[in-house]
């Protein structure tokens, strides 16, 4: 793939993007479970509220971990491998560590928005939670379709694209 095809084809559809997008977050489900048990069975955590901060920036870390290492590695993670994604920069180069970590940093807008509001509006319900991150992902998502290429804020800001990437069979 030379280093203009990335530009020179239309990206891959918002659908399909959110599909990979959820089916990235059953595949972290796995993750954040493990990762939550031994962290559970290291400090002897008894109460959920027990150790959450030590818990939440280990978190952080591995799934800053997971992004950085498969974008920089190969340009897709487990689920953009099966929805034949890949990402790339603006020049159709693989990221380098920092262009990856910037976008996983500035993906975090996806989620942000909404739980900076229920902190701030006091919302602690969990339906008011999950209300909230579903109404901030939806316009997310809508504001893709404001941009020429459909890209992702996070992806404009970063220099960063996602692209239709289908192996090579021998």
């Amino acid at each position: 793939m030379s280093a203009a095809a990335p530009n020179a084809t239309p990206g891959p559809g918002l659908a399909r993007r959110l599909a990979a997008f959820v089916y990235e977050g059953v595949l972290l489900f796995g993750v954040v479970f493990f990762v939550g048990l031994v962290y559970a069975g290291l400090t002897q955590q008894r109460h959920a509220l027990q150790g959450r901060s030590g818990l939440a920036l280990l978190l952080f870390l591995v799934l800053t971990a997971y992004f950085v290492v498969f974008w920089t590695r190969s340009g897709q993670t487990l689920a953009m491998k099966t929805w034949h994604l890949r990402v790339v920069d603006a020049a159709g180069r693989p990221l380098s560590a920092a262009r990856a970590l910037l976008r996983y940093l500035l993906s975090w807008l996806w989620f942000a928005p909404a739980l900076l509001s229920c902190w701030a509006l006091g919302v602690h319900s969990g339906w008011g939670i999950i209300g909230s991150l579903a109404a901030g992902v939806v316009a997310y998502a809508l504001l893709a379709r404001l941009h020429p290429q459909r890209q992702f804020l996070h992806d404009v800001l970063s220099g960063t694209r996602v692209i239709t990437f289908l192996p090579h069979r021998p």
